[in-house]
């Protein structure tokens, strides 16, 4: 018998004892089914609004707190906040759901960062559009990557049907279809959306390495480009910019520039171009580029006072991953640098999800998971809520999951040994509770998650298994010519939508090249000219010397030049190498 099983036999056989002593409960709970029986069949269970308000005011007192088996009375408790929040669902016990027991999160502690975790399948993109909407109602504006091109839906009402209402009946939610204002973005202008772009320059060594897979020696080389480009003035617009740069400081007229600060080797600036030229065939040189997105557009709301979704379209850039998860870093470290600090507001200026967290970490270096753990740490007093999506906690750097304080984690699965170990890992994860926590993330359905989430003092709540609510936007895709409409529609889409290519490094050092070609060009003929004439007046026939000229010629005189020149040439040397200016 599981611990879960035993606890609720418990409570109810604590409710049939209390039943017995006090039958003025029975007839409470009585009144209480009539009531549900004449609001449309919602199986006595009340909104969650109205057990919010209730619980404010007394706690859950009487009848109330009498229907539940203890546990779940005490879960509930935890859960019964009295500031604005979020409905995520109603709590599960023994197989059963108490629509009277909602599990919420409170608004002002989204900023504390979140995880949502889960198998393949389990309802982790669902419970990203089920935070996403209520984050809008309550005037957040929301940053979702949308990878299989199934979020876009958030933008449209629900569909209505009978497992929708049924859910909603379970968990005591009032379901009305409704959308959400909605920007549709793309990477680099690859699928529908505005299209996202960052110079090369602001994205930086240390992302960009993370994206060409560099090694520790390669990223220090790289970031040793960057410092010399930035030292002349060489803007790195795209990738062609960079790649020039590169070629430059490998040739002959560039490697003495960083003999001083330890050069760049031919080997290494090989290992960086070939690992440009195969991302660029990949499709991605178009993300890098002008004009570069502001960040700050990720923070409008909507005429209506409702907070705008970002749905970032990724479905086209499936095939790189570890390109899409570092652009998205590129994101959060922009909004980080720009953002001025504010401590812990009343409500986030910004909630961003995460999704595919794992292609983030998998073969990162130290230095990019320090920039990423201080990111996300010092983010919080930005405003900034940022929640990882990903299969399990195990997936996340333990420094990034301790800032993680919002919990929801979907079932998995222990099909392997390795799965066992990642269930037993995650497990270990959450705080002591009255579950039998190995049991109960197996056993969980789709829309079924286990959670724990700060309350409103800070402090972790009871974990809760819970049955999740619908979302009231339309759970799938919208209609491409629809979404084609929406993105040409925007305000912002004439600001972005058409590359710009202005002069950077890369025409600046054509031109350098292309002079110095010509300059070259210019001695070589200069000196084919002085042969032509020199062959000329040796064909001449010889004039008898003058007299100036026998002169000059002779033993003495050109003993006295050399005398002459030598003094005159250290003179020179002096002013040119330095040696006067140290008497200064």
């Amino acid at each position: 018998m599981t611990s879960a099983t035993l606890g609720c036999r418990m409570g109810e056989a604590e409710q049939q004892e209390s039943e017995r002593t006090a039958p003025a409960r029975t007839t409470s709970e009585g009144a209480a089914s009539g009531r549900a029986g004449s609001e449309g069949g919602t199986s006595g269970q009340v909104t969650s609004g109205q057990v919010t308000s209730e619980g404010a005011a007394s706690g859950r007192a009487g009848s109330e707190r009498a229907a539940l088996p203890g546990p779940v009375a005490e879960i509930a408790a935890g859960y019964a906040f009295e500031g604005p929040a979020l409905d995520l669902g109603a709590v599960l016990w023994d197989g059963a759901c108490h629509a009277d027991a909602p599990v919420r999160i409170p608004l002002p502690v989204l900023n504390r960062h979140g995880l949502v975790a889960g198998a393949t399948g389990t309802g982790k993109t669902k419970t990203l559009q089920l935070i996403a909407e209520q984050l809008s109602a309550q005037g957040v504006p929301v940053f979702l990557a949308d990878v299989k091109g199934d979020v876009s839906g958030v933008s449209t009402p629900g569909e209505d049907g009978p497992k929708v209402r049924e859910r909603a009946a379970q968990v005591g939610q009032e379901w009305t279809p409704t959308g959400f204002p909605c920007a549709f973005y793309g990477l680099g202008g690859l699928g529908p959306g505005i299209p996202v772009r960052a110079t090369v320059t602001s994205f930086g060594p240390v992302l960009l390495s993370k994206v060409l897979q560099l090694n520790r020696t390669q990223e220090q080389s790289l970031g040793l480009i960057f410092h010399y480009a930035d030292a002349k003035g060489l803007e790195l617009v795209d990738l062609k910019d960079l790649r020039a740069v590169v070629a430059f400081l490998v040739s002959d007229v560039g490697k003495p520039e960083l003999k001083g600060i330890g050069g760049l080797s031919t080997a290494t600036a090989g290992v960086i171009l070939r690992a440009l030229t195969t991302f660029e065939q990949q499709g991605a040189g178009g993300f890098f580029g002008e004009p570069e997105f502001d960040t700050s557009e990720f923070l409008r709301t909507a005429d209506d006072g409702r907070g705008t979704v970002s749905v970032l379209e990724l479905p086209a850039v499936q095939r790189q991953p570890q390109l899409f998860s570092t652009f998205l870093m590129w994101l959060l470290a922009d909004l980080f640098h720009d953002l001025p600090e504010v401590g812990d507001p009343e409500k986030p200026k910004l909630v961003f999800f995460f999704d595919e967290a794992h292609l983030l970490f998998t073969g990162a270096s130290k230095a990019f998971l320090e920039s990423i753990t201080q990111t996300v740490r010092l983010i919080r007093s930005k405003g900034v809520g940022v929640f990882f999506v990903t299969q399990t906690p195990k997936d996340v750097p333990a420094d990034v999951l301790a800032q993680l304080g919002n919990r929801v984690q979907h079932a998995l699965r222990a099909f392997t040994p390795d799965d066992a170990k990642a269930l037993k890992a995650t497990v270990r994860t959450f705080p002591e509770s009255a579950y039998d926590l190995e049991e109960a993330l197996t056993s969980l359905g789709t829309g079924e998650a286990v959670v724990t989430v700060l309350s409103e003092r800070g402090a972790p709540t009871p974990v809760a298994a819970t049955r999740l609510r619908a979302p009231e936007s339309l759970m799938g895709p919208v209609d491409p010519a629809a979404l084609d409409a929406a993105v040409k529609g925007s305000p912002l889409y004439g600001r972005y939508a058409q590359a710009v290519d202005r002069e950077s490094a890369y025409e600046r050092l054509a031109a350098d090249e292309a002079a110095r070609t010509a300059e070259a060009a210019r001695a070589e003929a200069a000196k084919a000219e002085a042969r032509a004439a020199g062959t000329t007046r040796a064909r001449a026939p010889e004039e008898e010397p003058s007299l100036v000229e026998q002169v000059v010629g002779s033993g003495m005189f050109k003993s006295l030049a050399r005398s002459v020149g030598t003094q005159l040439g250290r003179e020179i040397s002096r002013s040119l190498f330095g040696t006067a200016r140290r008497r200064r």
